[in-house]
């Protein structure tokens, strides 16, 4: 019965673990309809999103360090590791920001047609980390 217990617990604390990395903070300004349409996608992907307007995004910007060459319209942080996501990065790139811990941030420079909350994914949307180099291709 104690193994049971055990291995239960477990489960329910890696769930809870996973289940964190899930949750994403965003920062919109109030009158953008393309961010509300990321927020959507990155919730029909399973993530937990808490959307917060704001029309200061150039002082959220640079307190959390994204490079202003990559901005774009709305930033997201991911509440259990601090990693950043600039613009309509799609979710399948998040996923994949959410695996390599050493990877500070990733960005959809500008707002790009063939972004989610833009447009459809046509595999060419090019995501590229903090340093420039790109990081996906959806």
């Amino acid at each position: 019965m104690k193994i049971w217990l055990t291995a239960a617990a477990l489960a329910a604390a890696s769930t809870f673990a996973h289940a964190s990395q899930n949750v994403i903070t965003v920062y919109q300004d109030p009158n953008c309809g393309c961010c509300s349409g990321w927020v959507e996608h990155m919730r029909d992907a399973g993530f937990e999103v808490k959307a917060i307007k704001t029309t200061d995004m150039v002082s959220i910007k640079q307190k959390l360090g994204v490079p202003m060459n990559l901005s774009s319209c709305h930033t997201g942080v991911v509440d259990s590791t601090g990693q950043i996501i600039e613009g309509h990065v799609p979710a399948r790139a998040v996923h994949k920001l959410l695996a390599d811990s050493s990877v500070k941030g990733v960005s959809a420079p500008g707002m790009p047609l063939n972004s989610p909350g833009m447009g459809m994914l046509d595999g060419n949307l090019v995501t590229v980390d903090f340093s420039g180099r790109p990081f996906s291709r959806d």
